[in-house]
């Protein structure tokens, strides 16, 4: 079977062509000063149906698959990852909704108008996600929230923030994930709700938007303010880990095909010793390696995208490209960086902003000693 057919095609080469033109200049200029994804850009995504990709046509979506949403994803990530990234606001379906928030929701997300974030980790919760300790305590008609939560991106642009909070202790050690549930906070875009404080993380990447510590002192929320049944939060967290794998493997490939490109564009252009380093073997031999992984992380994408779109589990296999891109990033965005010499060492090309993003890939989504421990239990059973 033929992965890209005539519709995908279109696809890819419109987001291809967006990518370069409208996100390429604008992530040149915004990410060396950590400047903040423009609106007028992500309005440009809304009138694609970027953020509806996977949405239902009957909620105003593009009623697509996994498989379109990996391909867009990889040409957004080509350009700058965090715009790649910010479509999964629109397309992490939530789990446990009911027919009433999609009927609500959904046509607002699908058009960009309703952009959430999700707040998961914690100081003690990042790998280890059934740790979550940020307490929700049914208070009368509402719920009060204390705790403290780390990780969450977009906190501040977001209209929403899906929040998993513990709503009873666990009762069985080895069902800790038993307990905690997930609500929906409603906030104004730009700021905090009262009861909310959030502090800016200093990361080294990731740029186009900011990532938060949140703090939550008895913030108050309606009791109608859970999504889904109590205490089964973590099932629709681990609901959608296939698609979140698939998509990050697409931002990995999307970053080493960048990578790749402006490494075959610059020794052509770039002389020593009287000729284009293109000549010299070494480096020859080194794009073609580079190449050649690059495309092996592909085929297991589309893989792993058409297994999600035919409903048939391939957790396994989603640990697996998620893995493998991940690590494959790294190497071919430094290697991208080490042809570029001392040049790939500055903020005048966008090989260094490749190479840093590339690194993140391996440790969010699940890290990659996570993604092995998954496919080995997957080959030999868990581990007691």
């Amino acid at each position: 079977m033929n992965f890209i057919t005539e519709e995908r095609k279109l696809i890819q080469d419109t987001a291809r062509e967006f990518a370069m033109k409208e996100v390429m200049p604008i992530a040149n200029e915004l990410d060396p000063v950590q400047g903040e994804i423009p609106m007028s850009l992500r309005d440009k995504m809304a009138e694609l149906g970027y953020f509806g990709i996977l949405i239902p046509e009957e909620y105003d979506g593009l009623g697509l698959g996994v498989s379109e949403y990996a391909l867009v994803t990889e040409e957004l990530a080509r350009a700058w990852m965090s715009v790649a990234s910010i479509i999964a606001r629109g397309n992490s379906l939530w789990g446990g909704v009911t027919e009433e928030h999609k009927r609500r929701y959904f046509p607002k997300i699908a058009r960009g108008e309703w952009l959430g974030a999700f707040s998961l980790s914690e100081a003690d919760a990042g790998s280890d996600l059934a740790n979550v300790q940020c307490k929700a305590t049914r208070d009368g008609d509402s719920w009060m929230i204390n705790g403290s939560k780390t990780w969450c991106t977009f906190a501040d642009g977001a209209d929403y923030i899906v929040l998993f909070a513990r709503t009873s202790p666990p009762k069985d050690p080895k069902r800790r994930h038993v307990g905690i549930s997930q609500f929906l906070i409603q906030k104004e875009r730009g700021k905090f709700p009262e009861g909310i404080t959030g502090s800016p993380i200093r990361k080294i990447g990731y740029f186009g938007w900011k990532t938060f510590e949140l703090h939550f002192d008895n913030f108050r929320l309606p009791a109608h303010a859970l999504l889904g049944e109590e205490g089964r939060g973590f099932y629709a967290m681990m609901n959608g880990l296939e698609t979140a794998r698939v998509h990050t493997a697409a931002r990995a490939i999307g970053l080493a095909r960048g990578a790749l490109e402006d490494s075959l564009d610059y020794v052509k252009r770039r002389a020593q010793f009287g000729h284009p380093i293109g000549e010299f073997q070494v480096l020859r031999f080194k794009l073609a390696e580079m190449a050649s992984n690059i495309e092996a992380a592909r085929q297991l994408m589309y893989f792993c995208a058409n297994e999600i779109d035919s409903k048939r589990r391939c957790d396994k296999e989603a640990s697996m490209v998620k893995w493998f891109a991940s690590e494959m990033a790294e190497r071919v965005t430094s290697d991208a960086l080490q042809i570029h010499g001392g040049y790939g060492y500055t903020k005048d090309f966008p090989i260094e902003r490749y190479w840093r993003d590339a690194r993140l890939t391996k440790i969010f989504e699940g890290t990659s000693q996570i993604q092995l421990r998954v496919i080995s239990d997957r080959l030999l059973g868990p581990l007691d």
